[in-house]
């Protein structure tokens, strides 16, 4: 009974459009006051939760994020896109993707990516004669890849959660992360192609070396982040601080954009931001704690194996379940949920722990642009000022060029081991 009124009540939370934090504190809350338990393991389980050295690469990237956005990044990184595949026929739409292939190597969170690269792409796409429904789509989806690029927030809770190595975790987004940006772009030229979408002439050589140029202290960055962890030199947390003083001098000192008397609200924002994701990830951790004492995960396990114990049937059901999943329910409490009972089930039938993470991620990225929950199909349409079923028809063939990379990633292992193994 106990346990129904728990899985009720976060049911009904998630349904009435309470926050998922709230949803997950008040689910506890009602299962623990019914069992008798002591309230004072709310305190200690969130603070458990909480307690992960890894965890603090979080607010560190946050800030190097919100720091490179302030300093004038996005306009840079757009330009250098637009320099390299504008001339193309849909430029446009390619230089989105291209530029949040590029910029989520920096922001690491999806809804970032959104705001920042939609906020000054959709209203141009719109003038050169796009429609607002294609370029909101198209923002939204290409967004999704800025969480599988390294660095990545879904990751860093995966590493924290189950004790794989985060370094690891960021190497390992790297491959399915560029092949999603290149579906997205072949799909997005099949579309301009289709529908005859303006392009712009080549702007030259010297266009795209001044933009190179231009946007090199950012991309940078991310050679920073993915070189230091390539080569063992700083672990996540280290790269974390590092990103945030790189970015605080680029932005300050190279760029020019970011007046200091801004660093302090900035800072500030971040704080915000972090104890949010933090805390949910507390909350989490006492919901999650209440599904193990009650042998949930055994249970999911032992259902699906005694349905059928085929490694590849297995990991058909996994990704139905966090597709629907996704839909619904917000990326990391999803992940604190759900990955470590769906780890148990797919290391039962021999998956890679890392092969795993990844395309458990890349799920769950794809629900940010799927209704009736997707956060950025949202943020995107209302740049656009686009009714969301219009957007939602354009997203139709991004959602499907995704769940086929999905597809790819999860059936073939290499796609996300070849590289860490390069770190061992």
């Amino acid at each position: 009974m106990s346990l129904a009124i728990l899985l009720g009540v976060f049911a009904l939370g998630l349904v009435i459009g309470l926050p998922v934090a709230v949803t997950l504190g008040l689910s506890s809350l009602c299962y623990l006051l019914l069992e008798g338990i002591p309230l004072v393991v709310i305190p200690q389980k969130m603070f458990a939760g909480m307690d992960v050295f890894v965890l603090l690469c979080i607010p560190g990237f946050i800030l190097a994020g919100n720091l490179m956005n302030g300093g004038g990044i996005t306009p840079r990184i757009v330009r250098f896109a637009n320099a390299m595949v504008g001339w193309m026929r849909g430029g446009l739409g390619l230089t989105n993707v291209t530029g949040s292939m590029l910029f989520g190597g920096i922001s690491g969170t999806a809804v970032a990516d959104a705001a920042s690269i939609g906020g000054m792409m959709i209203p141009g796409m719109v003038r050169a004669g796009y429609t607002p429904a294609f370029s909101a789509a198209v923002t939204a989806a290409s967004s999704t890849v800025g969480p599988i690029i390294p660095p990545s927030m879904p990751m860093i809770i995966v590493g924290a959660l189950s004790g794989i190595s985060v370094g690891k975790m960021f190497i390992a987004g790297a491959i399915p992360g560029i092949l999603m940006g290149l579906a997205m772009m072949v799909t997005c030229y099949i579309i301009a192609v289709r529908r005859n979408f303006p392009h712009q002439p080549w702007q030259g050589f010297g266009e795209l070396a001044r933009s190179f140029v231009g946007a090199f202290w950012a991309l940078a960055m991310t050679a920073l982040i993915v070189g230091g962890l390539l080569s063992g030199i700083v672990t996540p947390t280290e790269t974390a601080v590092i990103a945030s003083i790189y970015a605080l001098i680029v932005g300050c000192f190279i760029y020019r954009e970011l007046p200091l008397r801004k660093v302090p609200k900035i800072i500030i924002d971040s704080a915000v931001t972090a104890a949010a994701i933090l805390a949910l990830v507390g909350l989490a951790n006492v919901f999650g704690w209440i599904l193990v004492s009650e042998r949930i995960p055994q249970m999911i396990s032992n259902a699906v194996l005694s349905f059928t114990d085929n490694k590849y049937a297995v990991i058909l059901l996994i990704n139905l379940v966090l597709l629907i999943v996704g839909m619904f329910m917000e990326t990391i409490a999803a992940l604190i949920i759900l990955f470590v009972p769906l780890l148990t089930l797919a290391t039962n039938v021999g998956v890679d722990p890392i092969h795993f993470a990844v395309f458990a991620v890349l799920n769950l990225m794809i629900g940010l642009t799927t209704p009736p929950v997707g956060i950025c199909m949202f943020i995107c349409a209302n740049i656009a000022k686009a009714p969301v079923t219009t957007v939602i028809r354009a997203l139709m063939p991004f959602l499907l060029t995704n769940i086929l990379i999905l597809f790819l990633v999860s059936y073939i292992p290499a796609l996300s081991t070849w590289l860490p193994s390069l770190m061992e």
